[in-house]
């Protein structure tokens, strides 16, 4: 991996938005809709890319969205987002998503989420992105967190990646799941 020569600290990337939840952004059960929540993750992963590059970024993929809490229509939803890894053209963006009742005061943490961004020109073709100066053991731990995630994405890919899937191997392990194999 090439080093780069520029390099900024975590916090000069960081974003944190809060939205009010209206009725137009809910589903039929009353509870804001996933979708709406994921663009808004989409968007703050963009600007906090975009914040730590300096150029257009465009999302190459996202890891991990586990919806863990509804959100309320009423509630006060909070992300913030960070720059957990940056590679040589791409950069990890750890988004945490919150939501308040302004009434009660009371909060929960509705999901984290993961979303790879990639840095590019005006004619679309990639551009190193600045290093990171990582200072906390928090910090710390996010940066290895990213690496960790992609070594095992790589491994999930190389032993399940089309033409290369044996399943035999893997047929006694559908026993215990509600699947018929024909």
């Amino acid at each position: 991996m090439t080093k780069s020569t520029i390099y900024k600290h975590v916090e000069e990337s960081r974003i944190t938005i809060s939205e009010l939840m209206l009725p137009s952004h809910s589903n039929f059960s009353g509870k804001i809709h996933g979708g709406y929540i994921l663009s808004l993750m989409d968007q703050i992963a963009f600007a906090c890319a975009s914040k730590h590059s300096g150029v257009y970024c465009v999302t190459a993929s996202v890891n991990t969205v586990d919806f863990r809490n509804p959100i309320d229509v009423g509630e006060l939803v909070t992300m913030k987002a960070s720059i957990n890894y940056v590679g040589n053209t791409s950069m990890v963006v750890g988004i945490r998503v919150d939501s308040e009742n302004i009434q009660t005061g009371e909060t929960k943490h509705c999901n984290s989420s993961y979303f790879t961004m990639v840095a590019k020109d005006e004619n679309g073709k990639t551009v190193p992105v600045p290093g990171l100066i990582i200072d906390s053991d928090e910090e710390i731990r996010r940066f290895i967190r990213s690496i960790k995630r992609q070594e095992m994405a790589h491994e999930r890919k190389s032993e399940f990646g089309e033409g290369k899937f044996d399943a035999k191997k893997y047929i006694d392990q559908l026993e215990n799941y509600n699947v018929k194999v024909m």
